[in-house]
């Protein structure tokens, strides 16, 4: 395939932002979604806690917007706070009629009533879910809802390669019209043109050597804006989740903080249980301090793992409302109903991302954002538990509104050249793609993780300069491939990372640097990087 596709809308992401997206706009609307493999393969599939929305009589908006606040370390913007809380009974009652089956609350007295759990950081009950496998259910929903689309092109096994922007082609008037996107099962490259263009990539949590997230998650939207033009903003703020499962067998298997919500007890090896040292909300607390205090116990210590225990609650109970966590450590040996589950911290969300507007709009004028790839100003210095793909859908919502808007304008019909590979050829070794990877990935665990010092920083960004120079030049030598394009992003994102984490002379909230080990209030300002050759946006 050589071709130049064009349409109105190109989507690259196919988690709950990118389908929820793709389904809110106008049916007449011709739409590209581009996933890097299965249509089914990201975050949101593996999502198992929630939702958090006002839906309990006894809850209120106000309550959830302050929670946000209080847990976001004073960075989150009111405004967007407010604006998200507002929206997430509306975004339920969507996910509703899409035909996501939600847990019933079979004890309550209204029998139409949704079970309400509650997460580290929620003052209420507040989270909406289906067992402990909330985002299989709605990823499978919205894969249904949108393969009956008439003018929505899937193109499944696909992973972007860049952003396509009039600037590169010698135009004054910069803005972003599509994007080169390899297919991965024929090695081609495909040109995709559109005229709004929307990442919905997810995050970049593969950075670290230990991750809760499946592979896919390499920082590919984040990386390629940043070439673009776009600024970003408190990348310092990578959230570790507190609870992964710790089993050879077991990858990127998280256990759902939901088990905390229903009264689980984190434990040392000798039984003894250690939150209430750290802070009163013991197991609610934070995901950044349950986080910090599992990393402090466990290097004190020296223990490989910890342990969440849960099997004082009745048998049934932990296997009507956590089947999915029951069934997997069953198959490990390890029964929930009886023991404690061993588990560790891994790196789980990107808090920041490209900066975005309240529209979604990026820093270039036909670009937008929406999901973890993006900063909206919701979760600031800590993402709340389960505020995540409410995020994701609200922002969909806006970004669909906006972009509907923009369909009324004509379109520009720009020459685009077809990718050039008449000057590359076939890798020599890829061995070095995996070696560099491998690196990567060790050092950003090592230097730059749940604890941080000046010192580990100024190591880790030696180390990611000298990375960066020899992928530039396999990069502009080599044919593509799916490592090469992955790796290329991980380690723009890392430097980001490093930079911003650099900037911070501080701690706050999922930045915790040893060297200045308390919050400063001047610094009390969203982290932003600009690139070279940067232009205030102006207009859409």
């Amino acid at each position: 395939m050589n071709n130049i596709l064009r349409y109105d809308v190109l989507i690259l992401g196919s988690g709950a932002a990118g389908l929820s997206l793709a389904l809110k706009l106008r049916s007449d609307i011709a739409v590209a979604v581009v996933s890097k493999g299965a249509l089914l393969e990201g975050n949101t599939y593996y999502a198992q806690g929630g939702i958090s929305a006002v839906l309990d009589p006894k809850d209120s908006v106000d309550s959830h917007i302050q929670d946000t606040l209080r847990v976001g370390g004073a960075l989150c913007d009111p405004e967007v706070v407010r604006l998200v809380a507002e929206h997430g009974p509306r975004e339920i009652h969507w996910l509703l009629r899409q035909g996501v089956r939600f847990t019933r609350d079979t004890q309550g007295q209204d029998p139409s009533s949704y079970h309400l759990t509650r997460e580290g950081g929620h003052s209420h009950r507040r989270v909406v879910h289906t067992a402990d496998a909330t985002g299989k259910e709605i990823a499978g929903t919205l894969d249904r809802r949108i393969r009956e689309r008439d003018k929505v092109h899937l193109y499944e096994d696909h992973n972007a390669v860049d952003l396509i922007t009039t600037r590169k082609l010698g135009l004054e008037d910069n803005r972003c019209i599509g994007a080169y996107v390899l297919d991965r099962r024929s090695g081609r490259v495909v040109t995709l043109v559109a005229r709004c263009v929307v990442l919905a990539t997810g995050g970049a949590s593969k950075v670290y050597l230990y991750t809760s997230n499946p592979d896919v998650a390499t920082g590919d939207g984040i990386a390629m804006a940043w070439r673009a033009g776009c600024r970003v903003a408190n990348m310092e703020f990578m959230q570790f989740h507190p609870t992964c499962l710790y089993h050879s067998a077991a990858k990127s298997f998280l256990i759902s903080e939901a088990l905390r919500g229903e009264g689980a007890r984190l434990l040392l090896p000798n039984g003894e249980r250690f939150m209430p040292r750290f802070d009163e909300r013991a197991e609610l607390a934070p995901r950044d301090i349950v986080a910090r205090a599992i990393d402090h116990e466990m290097k004190r210590l020296g223990s490989e793992c910890l342990y969440l225990d849960i099997s004082h609650r009745p048998g049934a109970f932990i296997e009507q409302h956590f089947p999915t966590i029951h069934v997997r450590c069953l198959e490990l040996g390890v029964d929930i109903t009886r023991e404690p589950i061993p588990v560790v911290p891994a790196a789980h969300y990107t808090c920041g991302g490209i900066l975005v507007d309240r529209q979604a709009h990026t820093d270039l004028p036909g670009l937008y954002a929406v999901g973890e790839v993006a900063c909206t100003g919701l979760h600031g210095a800590n993402r709340m538990a389960s505020n995540s793909l409410l995020e994701c859908l609200v922002y969909s919502e806006l970004a669909a509104r906006a972009i509907e808007a923009h369909m009324t304008r004509p379109a520009p019909e720009p020459e685009v050249p077809l990718w050039d590979e008449s000057r590359v050829t076939e890798p020599d070794e890829e061995i070095v793609v995996a070696h560099n990877w491998d690196e990567l990935r060790r050092f950003m665990w090592d230097y730059v993780g749940i604890v941080r010092t000046n010192k580990r920083l100024r190591r880790a960004k030696r180390r990611v300069d000298l990375l960066r120079q020899e992928i530039i030049e396999y990069y502009s030598n080599f044919r593509v491939g799916n490592d090469l394009l992955e790796l290329r992003n991980l380690v723009e994102v890392a430097d980001l990372i490093i930079r911003s984490a650099q900037s911070r002379c501080e701690s706050r909230g999922l930045h915790y640097n040893l060297d200045f080990p308390d919050a400063d209030p001047s610094q009390r300002i969203p982290t932003i990087l600009i690139p070279a050759g940067y232009r205030p946006r102006c207009g859409v």
